[in-house]
């Protein structure tokens, strides 16, 4: 099928980075601990015993990212006068299409497991994991659903708006450890925090933060931010979370990870101009939209695809360094790498099986929906001036 010309390469190798950056995150900081077939399955983070580690989580942590090109993407998305529930089913179907599979197959693991003789806590444990990047999707599916009244915040208030929702972020941070009120009030901040990126990306597909001195603002200020909460406000310096710590940058999300993902912000605007001309090359773009087009199937199954990696393996050989073994010495690094690779081969078996084209784009557009499209890039178009979807 002809590729859309119209198509923004760049956001898109953002997209794949961002993907990438989850998956290799999740697979290095969780570690499993055996006692062996049918024993519990305890689960626990290099982080926890290697403190040293925590600059892997700068890397690795990529979800403002996720929500930057989230943005942009359903900001480009808006048609006119297209009703809200159809711009919902046309936006959404790709993402809750899997989720069936996902759960009907790991109905039917779990039940194979407690058949071989795993334990329950052991198959609550392996469940939770692959349930637990799944808030994600809760949180995609309520900005992609506003946002047509996200796109009229950003052309009344501009960068203004973003202002407001640190402010707000700060505020339920305040309340929450100096102040002492509930821990409950705290989860607000799934929605203001992970809104500015999201709200930050609209303004990016109307033509904001466009020039290298936006960037170099976001990914200064952002991360002389993040620096100063984690050394003098006593945030976390790991960005996601670690078993045992009191306090997480992500559950829920902290100012510090506001901070942070503005600094990410701002390196994804500098680095629009070099990825653009990197995409050119076949040999770049080709596995950059394959990892688009998988997008929602390697998120959704790549926990599963270390499961089986370390569910299979011990049963036929029992506990082995680096996959069953405890991150408590400097080499369980170097052990655990053979097994991303293993697990990267499990997960595109797994992808073999279960895409089934339900990512791929489906008849190609008419010129004049086409049209359509490209006459929204503009966030300052009067419909979306007005907020109708």
């Amino acid at each position: 099928m002809p590729e859309d010309p119209g198509r923004d390469r760049a956001v898109d190798a953002l997209r794949a980075f961002a993907i990438l950056g989850v998956v290799l995150g999740h697979w290095l900081v969780t570690a499993f601990v055996a006692d062996g077939w049918g024993g519990d399955l305890h689960v626990t983070s290099p982080l926890k015993t290697m403190p040293g580690l925590t600059p892997i989580t700068w890397i690795f942590q990529t979800l403002a990212l996720f929500f930057l090109v989230g943005g942009y993407s359903a900001a480009k998305g808006l048609r006119p006068g297209e009703p809200w529930g159809r711009r919902m089913r046309r936006r959404l179907t790709r993402f809750a299409r899997p989720l069936p599979v996902l759960a009907l197959t790991w109905a039917l693991v779990a039940a194979l497991l407690w058949w071989a003789g795993f334990s329950a806590s052991g198959i609550r444990t392996l469940i939770e994991l692959v349930l637990s990047p799944l808030w994600f999707l809760c949180v995609y599916v309520a900005l992609t659903a506003l946002t047509p009244l996200i796109a009229a915040a950003w052309n009344r208030l501009g960068l203004r708006g973003a202002a407001l929702l640190v402010g707000a972020t700060a505020a339920l941070d305040l309340g929450r450890f100096p102040l002492g009120a509930p821990g409950w009030t705290g989860w607000a901040t799934v929605l203001t925090a992970w809104l500015v990126p999201f709200y930050l990306g609209v303004g990016w597909a109307g033509g904001a933060l466009r020039s290298r001195r936006a960037g170099f603002a976001l990914l200064g200020g952002g991360a002389t931010g993040a620096a100063l909460l984690v050394l003098f406000a006593g945030y976390p310096a790991s960005m996601v979370g670690v078993p045992g710590a009191a306090t997480s940058n992500l559950s829920p999300p902290t100012l510090a990870a506001v901070a942070f993902g503005l600094a990410q912000t701002g390196l994804a605007v500098l680095l629009h101009g070099p990825l653009t001309r990197w995409t050119r090359h076949a040999r770049v773009w080709s596995p950059i939209r394959a990892a688009n087009r998988s997008a929602m199937t390697i998120f959704l199954w790549h926990q599963t695809a270390l499961l089986t990696v370390t569910v299979a393996a011990l049963a036929a050989f029992g506990s082995l360094r680096g996959l069953h073994s405890a991150p408590d010495q400097p080499e369980w690094i170097v052990e655990r790498l053979p097994w991303l690779l293993v697990s990267g081969i499990a997960l595109a078996a797994i992808r073999a099986l279960v895409d089934g084209g339900s990512e791929r784009p489906g008849r190609p557009v008419r010129e004049s929906a086409r049209k359509n499209v490209r006459g929204t890039n503009s966030i300052s178009d009067p419909y979306i001036s007005r907020g109708v979807s």
